[in-house]
């Protein structure tokens, strides 16, 4: 994959997670690190860190999800 179509992957992610009717993952942040796509930040329920892992899944196109969420 390009670094240009990783880059839109990257960006269609976090629109994702920012257009997101869970007001949690709104404030979370998708980054590109080593070919991966890391989503970070905080939510308070482990089914929210589940729901964003796979609303960017559905998006990744193959590149490596790593989801570092915290749960509060």
């Amino acid at each position: 994959m390009t670094e240009t179509s990783a880059r839109d992957v990257q960006l269609e992610a976090q629109a994702a997670l920012a257009d997101s009717s869970i007001y949690d993952l709104r404030s979370l942040l998708v980054e590109q690190r080593d070919g991966n796509l890391v989503i970070s930040g905080s939510v308070s329920q482990y089914y929210y860190k589940q729901v964003a892992q796979e609303i960017v899944l559905s998006i990744c196109r193959g590149i490596e999800v790593i989801n570092s969420i915290h749960v509060q």
